[in-house]
């Protein structure tokens, strides 16, 4: 092994908790240094005499860059590149890459649990039981929240990449009818329906785009308008492409049967979020938890360790910059 493969991940536990298996990652460096987390402050020590930076959501900025001469490659441990300065990297001759469809199995079935829990009305059950109110029926049942079936209902994708299509999948196998809608910002597309043409046709929307330019704020009051008082909205993607003060205003309305997001404006929600006030019915918050599984996590330590690999062999894979 090369003396000058040292390499540094500066928030492994932001990825692992105690559950990978990290061998193969390791094999591609001389020495390979796991910081659980880093401050901003912390970055350029740490970086010092080192070859790879591995970073989930650490910052690596021009100024950061600058500092740290001997950088060759930036492996980002997520897809999201937001958090490294692409154009100053490149301006140096740092290749970065970062990993991709790790998840899809991961958020699809998330998606689709957020759905079915909307249809079924699971958290009212579980709150009606916690309760008590099952254990004072008069009867073996209680059905005080009405349960929709998905068989036969219809699908809005926003989104139909390699998430979009696995979503898509299992929409279908419980008897859904899918529709694609047209992203704002793309080019036309005969199989895809204006947001204003597909928003009244369904019975469900959910998202899989990503955030841009083009698709914040995308679902704001006059698009819930357009849906369906029965229509349930589903986002598993980014926050911030929903108006999320609109949002609530609809479901405190009864406009929407319900709403459920994996995903904030603002992550973690430190100063607060119109969804998080205590009084709107029929919403399910988790706490951007889809992409989470271990097999998905385990994926991106695969995915980095091929990028390393690939880099060293002078054929970098998932190249960003």
């Amino acid at each position: 092994m090369s003396a000058d493969r040292r390499a540094v991940f500066l928030d492994y536990t932001s990825l692992d908790l105690g559950d990978l298996d990290f061998k193969a990652l390791e094999q591609q460096f001389s020495d390979l240094t796991l910081y659980g987390a880093t401050a901003s402050e912390q970055v350029v020590e740490r970086l010092q005499g080192v070859q790879v930076a591995i970073s989930n959501k650490v910052s690596l900025t021009a100024e950061t860059l600058k500092a740290c001469p001997d950088l060759k490659l930036i492996l980002i441990a997520a897809t999201g590149t937001n958090n490294v300065d692409l154009a100053a990297a490149r301006a140096q001759g740092i290749t970065v890459c970062n990993c991709q469809g790790y998840g899809t199995p991961s958020v699809a079935q998330h998606t689709l649990m957020l759905l079915l829990a909307l249809a079924t009305r699971l958290p009212d059950y579980q709150k009606a039981i916690a309760d008590g109110q099952w254990q004072r029926s008069k009867q073996f049942c209680l059905l005080d929240f009405p349960i929709v079936e998905l068989e036969g209902k219809t699908l809005g994708l926003l989104g139909h990449g390699e998430l979009g299509s696995a979503v898509a999948r299992l929409a279908e196998a419980f008897g859904m009818r899918v529709l694609l809608g047209q992203l704002p910002g793309r080019p036309p597309r005969a199989d895809r329906l204006a947001l204003d043409e597909l928003l009244p046709q369904i019975d469900a929307l959910t998202l899989h785009c990503p955030l841009n330019e083009h698709t914040r704020n995308m679902i704001g009051a006059r698009e819930l308008a357009l849906l369906k008082p029965s229509a349930f909205v589903v986002n598993t993607a980014r926050g911030g492409m929903i108006d999320e003060q609109a949002l609530a205003d609809a479901l405190r309305r009864g406009h929407l049967a319900g709403a459920a997001t994996d995903v904030l404006s603002v992550e973690p929600p430190v100063n607060g979020n119109p969804l998080l006030a205590d009084d709107i019915p029929r919403l399910i918050i988790t706490p951007h938890s889809a992409w989470g599984s271990r097999e998905a996590r385990q994926r991106i330590v695969g995915q980095l360790s091929e990028n390393a690999s690939g880099f060293f062999a002078g054929a970098p894979q998932r190249v960003v910059s």
